[in-house]
């Protein structure tokens, strides 16, 4: 177990007298006085982010992960929550500029691609009646799928760069406009797609699980290139699978992922790596909260939550991270395990551990060891933590950036 990757957690866990400032336990909700702290620095921390945008417009990063629609992201829910239209202007005009300028066009996902910018610009076009701009995106994105469902392009599988991210982003629509108007059909054959994929590679490999992913030449597990990410989209896409693959595909590869878990509650980032280390969304237990979560879910089996809640404790003890504060490698993106399991079990013990790690979050910069790349985007900066600290305000509706619908 590596503990130098991290802080110490100096807090208190919860308990009756612990959490009174922070929560109301007897309306299951946070007390006024904390939102009011988290609508402060909020606001705090946008304006910082405001004050730099000449940082953050200079380059030529257009997606959602380090680049300008990412913070359009940030815009739009910001906007929707103080109902400030003024960010929704906002947001529109860098999704504009991103789908315009856009330059490589083969990235298909939501998070490092075209997709992204695409998807999320779809929706808010529609949203406030720009119907035709929303119309065009959806046609381009729709027209991305003849070179995902291809068998023979090189397109790998995981959601970072892979086809369950460009899947993601079909969903993403249909989840956000009404009537949903991507195909089915378009959606299950990306479903097929990767399902096959997984499926030949792992009988390659005489793996023991059905479906096994390999990115530059590892087999990774996490949620951003591995096999957890996957199979988090294909679950979200169950209206769209058959009981075949819900039964014979998906629910033995989440076992045999189960299996693989540490005794600390952490897992690999990898098979054949036996580092108990990476405490981050992108690799490690963060990310598979929210996996099993939805597989107790569907399944009904108990194991996928106490998994889940296994993943709660080492995230506890140890997701306060050198690193920094970023949503895919950083204090918030951990955060939302806490989050997620509280949706899931609305026990408030997670409640005030997530609102524990906003406060954490609230001295940005403090705690960290380096400078990301993109210090202000919605991946790896100070975009990704405003992000964090709205839907802290809204537990019951909280939802990860680009990962959960």
């Amino acid at each position: 177990m590596d503990t130098s990757r991290n802080y110490k957690n100096p807090f208190q866990d919860y308990s009756n007298s612990s959490c009174l400032t922070i929560l109301n336990p007897e309306e299951n909700t946070i007390t006024n006085n904390f939102k009011i702290l988290l609508i402060t620095n909020t606001k705090k921390l946008l304006q910082k982010l405001e004050e730099n945008k000449n940082d953050w417009t200079y380059h030529d990063d257009h997606s959602i992960y380090t680049g300008s629609a990412g913070i359009a992201n940030m815009f739009q829910l910001y906007a929707d929550y103080f109902n400030e239209p003024v960010y929704f202007s906002k947001a529109i005009e860098l999704l504009q500029n991103c789908i315009k300028k856009f330059k490589w066009k083969r990235e298909i996902t939501f998070l490092t691609g075209l997709s992204g910018p695409l998807a999320l610009g779809a929706v808010i076009f529609h949203k406030y009646g720009n119907k035709n701009d929303s119309q065009n995106a959806i046609s381009k994105l729709i027209s991305l799928s003849t070179h995902v469902i291809n068998e023979h392009s090189d397109i790998p599988d995981e959601l970072l760069y892979g086809r369950a991210g460009y899947l993601f982003s079909l969903l993403y629509i249909n989840s956000n406009i009404s009537p949903p108007p991507i195909e089915s059909d378009i959606i299950k054959q990306v479903i097929s797609s990767i399902i096959k994929s997984g499926n030949i590679y792992s009988t390659s490999r005489h793996c023991k699980s059905p479906l096994m992913y390999s990115w530059h030449d590892t087999e990774y597990l996490g949620a951003a290139h591995g096999l957890a990410g996957i199979l988090y989209i294909l679950l979200q896409a169950r209206d769209y699978l058959h009981e075949g693959q819900l039964k014979n595909y998906i629910l033995p590869a989440l076992y045999y992922l189960q299996d693989l878990k540490y005794p600390s509650g952490n897992f690999p980032s990898s098979i054949g790596s036996n580092t108990d280390r990476l405490i981050h969304w992108c690799h490690g237990a963060p990310g598979m909260t929210m996996l099993f979560c939805l597989a107790y879910e569907i399944y009904k089996d108990k194991k996928f939550l106490e998994t889940a809640i296994q993943c709660g404790e080492v995230i506890w003890a140890r997701g306060l991270l050198k690193k920094g504060y970023g949503i895919c490698h950083g204090v918030s993106g951990n955060a939302y395990t806490f989050l997620h399991l509280y949706q899931q079990t609305k026990d408030l013990k997670y409640l005030y551990r997530a609102c524990k790690y906003a406060e954490w979050c609230f001295n940005y910069g403090v705690n960290q060891n380096r400078i990301p790349d993109r210090p202000f985007s919605l991946f790896e900066g100070l975009a990704g933590v405003i992000y964090f600290l709205i839907d802290m305000q809204q537990p019951n509706m909280a939802k990860f950036p680009a990962y959960t619908l």
